[in-house]
């Protein structure tokens, strides 16, 4: 049978196995949303034409959401390792729930418009804006 020393390790490497995965995914859509946004705007020789601007915008409205829940949820459990982390061996129960004060503070809406994740967006959004302009 685990102790209870055993049992809060294990807790912890299971917390840490989710964040790994929220922030290896939210990497993931920065590269896909890159790599998607180059090859539209490359393979369009003749220039952009108004329904690839319009994809594109869309494209990076969408990546932005995506990757801010998964910024959001990655929070959240680095949240829920700090809980376990100071909790007695005793109480460990291998729950992966937050009480609702903490995570008002990881609202989605609030990740959305983080310094980070705005300043990568709103740069594409200007980088697709430049290329429109200078490709037409």
């Amino acid at each position: 049978m685990a102790t209870g020393t055993e049992n809060k390790l294990k807790h912890l490497e299971l917390i840490q196995n989710i964040i790994t995965r929220m922030a290896n995914n939210s990497f993931l859509l920065k590269g896909w949303n890159l790599t998607i946004l180059a090859a539209l705007i490359g393979l369009n020789k003749d220039g952009l034409d108004e329904k690839v601007i319009f994809i594109s915008f869309i494209l990076i409205f969408v990546f932005w959401m995506l990757d801010a829940y998964y910024l959001a949820q990655e929070r959240i459990f680095r949240a829920r390792y700090d809980e376990v982390r100071i909790k007695q061996e005793d109480n460990i129960d291998f729950s992966m729930k937050l009480d609702g004060k903490k995570t008002a503070k990881m609202d989605w809406f609030i990740v959305f418009y983080s310094m980070p994740l705005s300043l990568l967006y709103i740069g594409l959004i200007g980088s697709l804006g430049l290329s429109a302009y200078f490709l037409k």
